[in-house]
């Protein structure tokens, strides 16, 4: 598990049930070892199956993985976790990488507090994970991320142009769908 700063992957690809049903494939097309995975198919019928062969695929690539809030099936896979805002879905803790999403100052603090390594400020740019909901553009997602205690990827509405739009010393990785589907 990385733990340096240097080792944290800077290629997130986040697994979405509507847009990604089956992401399998599109894991096992990340780069071997430079990538890491949040896997959020909360309401697939066959979640913890799905979840154990997503990280059969991440461990033979040497990905890092990470659940979003749930503590107990990260626990059970050796993986580590995600948390929504910045909160802990539980008392119960787990050792590992430790990410977070994030979409105001507030979340960026309290993801530190919680001790993540990483932050996912969103939305950057309009998504089609949300259609219609407002995004932080760049200038105000670079605002918080220059204030952020924290490193800071971006994520919504990211692809190889849009990124180059966001200034490189800020930006520590990119979190997408679409974009690795």
């Amino acid at each position: 598990m990385p733990t340096k700063a240097s080792r944290v992957p800077t290629l997130w690809l986040f697994t979405d049930s509507q847009r990604l049903p089956d992401p399998r494939a599109a894991v096992g097309r990340l780069p071997r070892g430079l990538a890491g995975v949040v896997f959020r198919h909360d309401d697939h019928p066959d979640r913890a199956r799905l979840a154990h062969d997503i990280a059969r695929i991440c461990r033979a690539r040497r990905l890092v993985l990470v659940i979003a809030g749930d503590v107990r099936l990260a626990a059970a896979l050796g993986a580590g976790i995600h948390l929504r805002s910045g909160r802990w879905p539980s008392p119960q803790r787990v050792p590992g990488f430790i990410t977070s999403s994030a979409h105001r100052g507030a979340d960026l603090h309290r993801a530190a507090s919680a001790r993540a390594h990483l932050a996912f400020l969103s939305p950057v740019f309009a998504t089609a994970s949300h259609p219609g909901a407002p995004s932080l553009g760049p200038a105000r997602w670079s605002a918080l991320a220059r204030a952020a205690p924290i490193p800071v990827a971006a994520l919504g509405g990211i692809d190889g142009a849009s990124v180059r739009r966001l200034p490189r010393s800020l930006c520590r990785g990119v979190g997408a769908i679409g974009a690795l589907a």
